[in-house]
């Protein structure tokens, strides 16, 4: 099943007896989705369920899945309203670090790194912990996409022994407000503090964080590919974790 799933047994297993009793079918329904171009609905899920994968699943729990997690073809979710905004609000946790950055807690962002020379552009997710300042981890993708936020939280949380309680602190972005992000950290014991709408300065440790990276990176070197930024970008990230001099806090 993990070779299917893409993920580690340690992941598996730690998700597996977790609260949340539908997130391993989930993801095999979610994969089946994907595969099929974000086109299946639900009857046609079932039946992929049975004849690939010999489940024996009713049509109504796959379904309740799929609404449960918001598994549906874009074209039929642009024939809704538009309710992204007030929605967006309304699934926006508190803020619980409310500028207080000096405690204990991770904070995280996806940041731009943009090429200026041809406008060619990756994205770098990085978790980073308010106690230390050290990153807990981070990612590089092409996509600014849900993968690449839960990539980087699933692998901060395997690091990771006692999670239980710890605040993790991010934008109103879309993947931080998804359903899948809310289970995992649920899952592991975390809890979910948003910044308020525009207002960067509420997750300012992680905003300086990424601002320094690009000035002593795509700022301070000729660089001449995307390709050789991300290489730059990964030797910067050992180097601040591993020996680059950090002004004391106050």
């Amino acid at each position: 099943m993990c070779e299917v799933l893409e993920i580690s047994t340690s992941n598996y297993y730690k998700y597996r007896n977790t609260v949340d009793s539908d997130y391993q079918d989930y993801l095999i329904i979610k994969k089946i989705f994907k595969e099929n171009k974000d086109s299946y609905g639900y009857r046609r899920i079932t039946d992929e369920l049975k004849d690939e994968y010999g489940w024996v699943v009713n049509h109504k729990k796959v379904l309740r899945i799929m609404k449960k997690y918001d598994i549906v073809a874009k074209y039929i979710k642009d024939l809704k309203p538009n309710y992204s905004k007030q929605r967006a609000q309304e699934q926006a946790q508190s803020d619980h670090l409310q500028r207080n950055f000096q405690q204990k807690a991770w904070v995280t962002d996806i940041t731009y790194l943009t090429l200026q020379r041809n406008g060619k552009r990756a994205y770098l997710s990085t978790i980073l912990d308010l106690e230390s300042r050290d990153w807990i981890s981070y990612k590089i993708s092409y996509r600014n996409d849900l993968p690449l936020v839960i990539d980087t939280l699933n692998q901060a949380i395997l690091q990771t022994k006692d999670l239980n309680g710890l605040v993790l602190h991010s934008d109103q972005g879309y993947q931080y407000l998804s359903t899948e992000y809310k289970m995992v950290c649920k899952s592991n014991g975390i809890i979910i503090s948003h910044s308020r709408k525009g207002n960067p300065l509420d997750n300012a440790v992680i905003e300086s964080f990424h601002s320094i990276l690009k000035k002593e990176t795509l700022y301070n070197h000729d660089i001449t590919t995307l390709e050789e930024y991300i290489q730059l970008v990964q030797e910067w990230m050992i180097f601040y974790n591993t020996q680059r001099r950090r002004n004391r806090k106050k």
